[in-house]
């Protein structure tokens, strides 16, 4: 009798490219990731402009400060390269999907169908979370954090924060509650690649909650409002993880893994 695995043709057959057209591609699709991170900063610094999204960004503190008080530039250079950086942070958010979708089709020729299934799903679904927990940190968070930051400055003191301190503070909470929201993304990739079992991470949910706590209060700022926002969105991701992992390890099992179970 022959084995069914020698006899099925591989998918992956003929598709191998030499090694400088695989460098050539991925010039190609990086040039095209460039032009549009390009274009949609061009777009953005005509509407609605490199100090209008600066302004923007800034408005979760400017609404927290005492009245007349704004924010102040040390350097000379300051003024115009923060508002520029924020145009290209933006531009480049904007442009993600096209991105993503660049690194998508470069890798793709060389993957399984089983595993296409899974790759391209997990792409979408850790941008939307990350997109979602940024959003979650502006909206929500910084307005609390801001508030109680305030209610601790001395009356003598009129609070001028630099503005690229201020930047540096938003890329770093936003960077901490983007990754934060990946927790979904771990655990199926945790399972996917067998490190751990879903009855592992059921078994093991009261030490991550301990970590997961340990982990919001260093993130956080000194607010218990915020970390204690962060910890239960945390821990709800990470249930909805484990119930995401039990689908995806059903639907992209490669079909011999299939076979071999059956």
């Amino acid at each position: 009798m022959s084995d069914s695995n020698t006899d099925k043709p591989d998918e992956l057959a003929g598709t191998e490219q030499p090694f400088v057209q695989h460098l050539m591609e991925l010039r190609d699709r990086m040039i095209k990731a460039v032009i549009a991170v390009g274009v949609a900063a061009a777009v953005l610094a005509v509407f609605p402009g490199a100090s209008a999204l600066y302004d923007l960004m800034a408005a979760p503190l400017v609404a927290t400060l005492p009245k007349g008080a704004t924010l102040i530039a040390i350097s000379v250079i300051t003024p115009f390269v923060v508002p520029i950086k924020i145009l290209f942070m933006a531009a480049f958010m904007i442009a993600l999907p096209v991105v993503l979708y660049q690194v998508w089709a470069f890798v793709a020729p060389g993957l399984y169908s089983h595993e296409k299934k899974l790759v391209m799903p997990l792409v979408v679904s850790s941008t939307l979370l990350f997109f979602t927990g940024v959003a979650f940190c502006y909206y929500f968070v910084f307005g609390q954090v801001f508030a109680f930051i305030q209610s601790f400055a001395p009356k003598s003191i009129t609070a001028t924060p630099d503005i690229e301190e201020y930047l540096n503070f938003v890329l770093g909470m936003f960077l901490a509650f983007g990754l934060a929201f990946e927790v979904p993304i771990a655990v199926i990739l945790l399972v996917r690649m067998g490190v751990l079992s879903v009855a592992q991470l059921r078994q093991y949910r009261g030490y991550f909650w301990v970590i997961a706590a340990i982990g919001t209060a260093l993130v956080t700022p000194p607010d218990a409002g915020s970390m204690i926002m962060l910890l239960l969105v945390v821990g709800g991701l990470y249930e909805v993880g484990i119930v995401a992992a039990q689908l995806f390890v059903k639907h992209t099992k490669a079909p011999d893994a299939d076979a071999e179970s059956a």
